[in-house]
C-alpha cells in the first residue's frame, strides 16, 4: 500500500477521469487488493468525520442547540458505519457484475468493484467539506452527482458495455445502490448507530513543521499520520494474505481482527480493560459527595471492545454528579485522530450558556455549561484512549473541572498500552 499512489489515483479519477478509466480497467488487480490498497483508506474518511461530528464536536440541531452523542456510543456507531459501508460497496459491486449481461457488458467481479470503488471516490472525498457548517447537504449532493458521472463514464471501460447503454446501466445501478443504502441504514439504526448524522462540522487547522527526510510528510501533520496508518494497513493486509494461504481458521480470524484494528487507527487488536480493572478508578467520594451507586461493564461488537465504568455521587438532596470513565479499546485510533493530528476545535455560545471543544496540555477537552440550570459537563481524553467525563449540577464549571482533576489520570495514562496487540 502506497499512500502517495492512493492520493494520486484519487486525484486522477476526480480531475481526469476520461484518461484514467482506461488505465484503471487495464490494471491487473484482485478484490482483496482493491480493498486493502484503496477502499479501506478512502472509506475511512467519512467514518472519521462521522465520529468527530457526533461525539467530539457535536451536531447542531436548529432551535434546540448542539447535540453531542456519548463518546462510547459514537465510537461504536462509527465502527458499524465503517464496516457496513465496506459491505455496501461490495454488495453494489455484485449488483454491477450481475447486471453486466443485461446491458451488453461482461461479468467480471474485479472490474465491477473497480467501477464502484472509483465512482464512490467523489462522495468519500466530498465528505471532507461536508463537516463545514451549512455545507453538509451540498457536499453530499456534489459527491453523488459527480459519482454518477464517474460511473457512467467508467462502465464502458470496466464492464465493456456499449457506451450508448452506459446511462441505463448507471441508472439501474444507482437505484439498486439506494436500496442497499436504505437496508444498511435500517441495520445501523437497529444497532443503535447514528447513520449520516453530523456531516456539518469542520476540522481545525493542521500544524506541521518542516522535516528534512525525503519522501515523507512533516512530523505531526495529518498527511504524516495518514501515511503511518497506511503502512500499518499494508502490514495487516500481508498477514491476512498469509493467513488465507495457511488455511488456519483461527489465524484467519485473528488476521482480520488485526486489519480492522489497523483500519481504525489503533495499530492492531486492543482488548479493553476488564470491569474489575477499570472500576477501581471510580473514587469513593467526588467533590465532597459520596458515591451512591456504581457499575462497570465490557462490551464487544464486530470484534471490537469497549469498557465503561460509571458512578453517581450525591449529597442526598439536590446536588448530584455523574462520572463516566470509558476505555475505547480498539477504537482508540479514532480518539487519537481527534486528539492528535485532527486538530479539533469548536466553540459556541448563546444566552443560556456555552459549549466548546479544544486541546489543553496535549489532551482533548470538552466542556458545556448552562447558567440557567447551573449544570454542565466536563470531560477529557487521557492517553488517546480513556475518556473521563463528569456531568451534573454545580456552582460553576470549575467545580466539574476539579472533579475530573481528582480522578487518577496518571494511573489511566499508564494503562494506555495494556491489551494492545500490535500488527
Amino acid at each position: 500500500m502506497d499512500i502517495n499512489k492512493i492520493i494520486a489515483r484519487a486525484k486522477a479519477i476526480l480531475l481526469t477521469p476520461r484518461t484514467e478509466w482506461p488505465v484503471i480497467a487495464a490494471e491487473p488487480d484482485t478484490v482483496a487488493g482493491l480493498f486493502t490498497g484503496y477502499i479501506l483508506i478512502l472509506a475511512a474518511i467519512p467514518t472519521i468525520i462521522h465520529f468527530l461530528s457526533v461525539s467530539v464536536i457535536g451536531v447542531s440541531v436548529p432551535f434546540l442547540g448542539s447535540y453531542r452523542v456519548d463518546l462510547a456510543a459514537g465510537l461504536t456507531s462509527s465502527v458499524v458505519f465503517y464496516v457496513l459501508s465496506l459491505v455496501g460497496v461490495f454488495i453494489v459491486a455484485l449488483i454491477v457484475e450481475a447486471l453486466a449481461p443485461t446491458f451488453g457488458g461482461e461479468k467480471n467481479r474485479v472490474q465491477a468493484l473497480k467501477a464502484v470503488a472509483y465512482a464512490f471516490t467523489a462522495s468519500w472525498v466530498a465528505s471532507i467539506i461536508g463537516i463545514v457548517p451549512g455545507l453538509g447537504i451540498i457536499a453530499s449532493l456534489a459527491g453523488l452527482i459527480y459519482g454518477l458521472y464517474l460511473l457512467n463514464l467508467g462502465l464502458p471501460f470496466t464492464m465493456k458495455c456499449p457506451p450508448e447503454k452506459a446511462l441505463g446501466y448507471t441508472i439501474v445501478t444507482v437505484i439498486a445502490a439506494i436500496i442497499v443504502e436504505i437496508v444498511l441504514g435500517i441495520i445501523i439504526s437497529k444497532m443503535g448507530g447514528f447513520y449520516g448524522m453530523g456531516m456539518n462540522r469542520g476540522l481545525g487547522s493542521y500544524n506541521s513543521h518542516i522535516n528534512g527526510a525525503a519522501g515523507t510528510f512533516a512530523n505531526g501533520s495529518a498527511a504524516a499520520g495518514l501515511q503511518q496508518w497506511a503502512q500499518r494497513m499494508q502490514d495487516a493486509s500481508k498477514q491476512v494474505d498469509a493467513a488465507q494461504k495457511s488455511g488456519d481458521t483461527n489465524a484467519q480470524a485473528n488476521a482480520v481482527g488485526q486489519m480492522v484494528g489497523a483500519a481504525l487507527g489503533s495499530g492492531g487488536k486492543v482488548e479493553s480493560l476488564a470491569p474489575d480493572r477499570i472500576k477501581p478508578f471510580l473514587p469513593d467520594t467526588l467533590d465532597g459527595l459520596k458515591r451512591t451507586q456504581s457499575a462497570a461493564e465490557r462490551n464487544g461488537a464486530l470484534g471490537m471492545q469497549i469498557s465503561k465504568a460509571t458512578a453517581t455521587y450525591s449529597d442526598g438532596a439536590n446536588h448530584t454528579l455523574d462520572l463516566e470513565i470509558t476505555d475505547t479499546g480498539s477504537l482508540k485510533g479514532l480518539v487519537g485522530f481527534a486528539a492528535g493530528w485532527g486538530g479539533v476545535e469548536q466553540e459556541s455560545e448563546n444566552d443560556t450558556g456555552y459549549e466548546k471543544t479544544y486541546k489543553s496540555g496535549g489532551q482533548l477537552v470538552h466542556e458545556k455549561w448552562n447558567k440557567q440550570s447551573q449544570s454542565g459537563e466536563y470531560g477529557v481524553v487521557i492517553g488517546d484512549r480513556f475518556s473521563v467525563d463528569v456531568k451534573g449540577n454545580a456552582t460553576s464549571i470549575d467545580e466539574l473541572k476539579q472533579a475530573v482533576a481528582s480522578i487518577d489520570a496518571s494511573g489511566l495514562e499508564a494503562l494506555k498500552n495494556v491489551g494492545v496487540s500490535a500488527n
